[in-house]
């Protein structure tokens, strides 16, 4: 059995706010939409798909997109410009991490690599 890796995806409620969202808010390359919404970060396809189903919303695993950023202060002034509640950055060994949530509550982790 071989397996390739395919796409990292979200379960959200409305797909066309969801994708302003990404699009607008975070910023992120939309590929296209037909029954999903596929989008480009650094060469993974990260995909955002629709349900009814509210056990879904939000996920309770533990996978997060984790998304990195070269100034960690400057990103989470410019999310709160756009009405974006993140947590506090944190001091994390070899770097700096926050989070948000999407429109659905889906975490999105924020990672700044520390310059040594």
């Amino acid at each position: 059995m071989r397996f390739k890796f395919d796409c990292v995806f979200y379960y959200v409620s409305d797909l066309e706010r969801a994708v302003r969202f990404y699009s607008d808010v975070l910023g992120l390359t939309l590929l296209s939409k037909d029954v999903v919404a596929r989008f480009d970060i650094d060469g993974v396809l990260f995909e955002l798909v629709p349900t009814t189903d509210k056990r879904k919303l939000p996920g309770d695993g533990n996978a997060r997109l984790c998304l990195c950023v070269d100034d960690m202060a400057k990103t989470l002034e410019e999310l709160k410009t756009n009405g974006v509640l993140t947590s506090e950055a944190q001091t994390k060994g070899t770097g700096v991490l926050s989070s948000l949530q999407d429109l659905d509550g889906n975490e999105i982790c924020l990672w700044e690599y520390r310059r040594t």
